[in-house]
């Protein structure tokens, strides 16, 4: 079977499978993805025996150990996995719910229902998690999936699509409801986004040429964010002790993901002491620092043992590095800090560190991001965190969906009207 011919048949199921979803009990989705949580849990050593033959040929290859920390499955991520479709289960089902039902003057009842999108196209590098998260916030708002994960996930998503067709099945749903392609030729790409007649919405989830590729070429409206250039502000109003725990953890919790800090603000006047603390944080880490003039004389100066010290350049501003670096800048104060963030940032996650009440709500409302954040650490920015349960990924976009996408994202609204014989005059 050529490629055209297998993506056309995938679709085709997937949009009949869409209306059985579309028109299943909630109680009947929740089934499922408890009996998906138990096969997962229940296969454990399978799906961890699968991403190590996975892993074993990303090193092989040369794959950048960023990609291998996003390609790792642990025992501990598996129990994730289980626990976040658990999470969705327990989530209020958002399809059919009406909202804003007013009475109009002519006597009819208007309001919004919340419908399913239809069938959701999912593509993604890496991060085998993704298979179960996104087949688990697509079952409970309604929606078919076809998952097309990466090359180097090919064993570790099959088999953890394995447990979502066996819970599926042990719920009576089709099984066909979450596809996982099973092709690696980047040309199954090509035709999943271009599908229109099968799917409704693209969500491409990987790094900044595959989006571009996806937005560029998609015949069919995307979700997507391209990088994240994530910023932590240390205002000259902060906790010290705040912000050298809150920076640590933004950069160097997880070096490979959308929502690491990579690049940190420090206002003029605390950037003398700041600084050097920061720094020194940061060298126990390895993470090289390059930096502005002013963030240069500061760190020279405090001769920080083992600290890597670079010139930055104009494009480390704008730079995701996902890498044990970060771009530092001495900035004037809020407004300097918001004008570089709102210039050289990528819209998704921005955080200050104040205890001044009214920078910090300055804060909020003027940095243009999905996610603002106050005295957090910029890797909060998730859906699992968020309480969503999971999440089919991070939209910067302004239009339907922004931030972590959970169920509500994978929904739409239709215009409701209630009569009783009512006809206009």
């Amino acid at each position: 079977m050529d490629i055209e011919t297998y993506m056309h048949q995938l679709g085709r199921a997937a949009r009949e499978a869409s209306r059985a979803i579309a028109r299943a009990e909630t109680r009947q989705k929740d089934l499922a993805l408890i009996r998906m949580a138990e096969a997962i849990e229940r296969n454990a050593e399978r799906l961890l025996a699968a991403n190590a033959r996975d892993l074993d040929a990303a090193r092989a290859e040369g794959l950048s150990e960023a990609l291998i920390d996003r390609l790792t499955l642990t025992a501990r991520g598996v129990a994730g996995m289980a626990e976040g479709l658990r999470q969705i289960a327990q989530l209020p089902d958002p399809v059919g719910g009406i909202t804003d039902l007013n009475y109009r003057p002519s006597g009819i009842q208007v309001g919004r229902m919340r419908v399913p999108l239809g069938v959701i196209g999912i593509i993604y590098e890496a991060r085998p998690n993704v298979t179960a998260d996104a087949a688990g916030l697509c079952l409970k708002s309604g929606n078919a999936a076809i998952l097309r994960g990466g090359s180097e996930a090919v064993h570790s998503n099959q088999a953890i699509a394995a447990c979502v067709r066996e819970g599926l099945a042990a719920a009576g749903l089709p099984e066909t409801a979450v596809q996982v392609i099973e092709i690696t030729d980047r040309a199954a790409v090509g035709q999943l986004i271009a599908m229109k007649q099968y799917v409704d919405v693209i969500v491409p989830r990987g790094g900044k040429g595959l989006i571009e590729r996806v937005s560029a070429e998609a015949r069919v409206p995307v979700i997507k964010h391209l990088h994240g250039n994530c910023h932590v502000y240390v205002d000259d109003r902060a906790d010290l002790a705040k912000a050298v725990k809150i920076v640590e953890n933004a950069k160097t919790q997880r070096l490979g993901t959308c929502n690491t800090a990579e690049s940190l603000l420090v206002a003029r006047g605390i950037a003398g002491a700041a600084l050097p603390e920061i720094g020194r944080v940061l060298a126990g880490h390895g993470v090289e620092m390059r930096g502005c003039p002013d963030a240069l004389a500061i760190l020279q100066g405090a001769a920080i043992a083992g600290a890597k010290l670079v010139a930055a350049s104009e494009a480390d501003w704008f730079e995701e590095y996902l890498a044990p670096i970060i771009a530092v800048k001495v900035v004037d104060g809020l407004e300097a800090a918001i004008a570089h963030i709102n210039t050289y940032g990528s819209q998704h996650t921005d955080a200050i560190v104040t205890e001044d009440y009214t920078r910090a709500r300055r804060f909020l409302r003027e940095v243009d991001s999905s996610s603002v954040m106050v005295n957090a650490s910029t890797r909060f920015a998730d859906g699992f965190e968020y309480g969503l349960g999971a999440e089919i990924g991070i939209s910067t976009d302004k239009i339907h969906a922004r931030g972590p996408v959970g169920l509500a994202g994978l929904t739409s609204q239709k215009w409701v009207v209630l009569g009783d014989g009512h006809v206009r005059g």
